[in-house]
């Protein structure tokens, strides 16, 4: 991969997180649509160890959540991002994010997920990635939709001790002289 491997685009640059953004990240994960999706409500313990837990796949896995930081006001407007899941057995690389709520519905989340999709493309080289979405998550449901992502099956993850069903969209890269 190459070394700007997260980059920006238009609206957004993409950075490492750190244990500078605890109450940006404490904020987000405590806003009730990631409660819905999560199905639990994220504690200051458990915000830390969410930290920790970035900070650490950068290091081990070079992937991980990344801030998505508006570039007119330095904001932090969400977090995503593109990682390796193995789902019965086969290993996929999917894209998930996670909103401010005062971002939602103005195309950020299509715009990063568009960044991302064409970061696995372009240096990482596959021939597709996914997002597992839970069937009620309509918002994401209708970015996968914008991107060209199909559903193309579903499974049941296990999400603090619940099994969730999610659906499985999955955008193929069209360019086959890109690979």
């Amino acid at each position: 991969m190459k070394s700007k491997k997260w980059g920006q685009t238009k609206r957004l640059i993409f950075r490492k997180m750190n244990f500078d953004d605890f109450e940006e990240i404490s904020k987000m994960l405590a806003q009730q649509s990631v409660k819905e999706v999560w199905g639990k409500k994220f504690t200051n313990k458990d915000v830390k160890k969410w930290i920790e837990n970035c900070m650490g796949s950068y290091t081990n896995l070079g992937e991980g959540f990344y801030i998505m930081q508006n570039r007119k006001n330095n904001d932090v407007a969400g977090q995503i991002s593109l990682s390796q899941d193995t789902i019965e057995g086969e290993i996929f690389y999917e894209i998930g994010y996670i909103l401010n709520e005062k971002y939602l519905s103005q195309g950020y989340a299509t715009e990063a997920a568009k960044h991302m999709s064409e970061i696995a493309f372009e240096f990482i080289n596959t021939d597709k990635v996914i997002f597992e979405i839970q069937p009620t998550n309509i918002k994401s449901i209708n970015v996968a939709k914008r991107l060209g992502a199909k559903e193309t099956g579903s499974f049941f993850k296990n999400v603090n001790g619940k099994k969730l069903e999610h659906k499985i969209y999955t955008l193929t890269n069209k360019c086959k002289k890109c690979r």
